[in-house]
């Protein structure tokens, strides 16, 4: 937990100071995208209870909350108008996408782990009706 917070810090950071030297916002793009999975990442961890404490992950995430609402001013204030109801779009659906393409992966992975087992089973089974088949062409004395 203390990592993603440290890495939505540092993140932020950068984008606060690529808007104090007078940049446009578009310029941290990428911190604004580093910011934006660190908060994804925290709030999965505190929804998972993998954390820490009740108070530490909410602490965190008030934490982060509050440098979203400063983003949200830097975007009204430094960027072009709009900004920041289009970068909510874009947010809305890149976790709808990543959604999708999770529950693919796992689909996928569902789908390779049936396909090994009935392979094995097969396996098995071509085994033990050749053992079988062995067996009785031993007792018949043919082998």
């Amino acid at each position: 937990m203390l990592a993603e917070l440290a890495a939505a810090n540092a993140a932020f950071a950068v984008i606060k100071q690529a808007v104090a030297n007078g940049k446009d916002i578009a310029a941290a793009g990428s911190a604004i995208a580093e910011f934006v999975g660190a908060k994804e990442k925290l709030q999965n961890k505190a929804q998972k209870k993998g954390g820490g404490s009740d108070l530490e992950e909410f602490m965190a995430l008030e934490q982060i909350r509050q440098r979203e609402d400063e983003l949200k001013q830097f975007m009204i204030y430094a960027g072009r108008p709009g900004l920041w109801g289009d970068w909510q779009r874009f947010q809305a659906k890149a976790r709808v996408a990543r959604r999708e393409a999770e529950q693919e992966r796992t689909r996928k992975r569902k789908h390779h782990f049936e396909v090994a087992i009935i392979t094995f089973l097969l396996i098995v089974f071509a085994g033990i009706l050749g053992s079988i088949v062995l067996l009785v062409l031993h007792t018949q004395g043919r082998l």
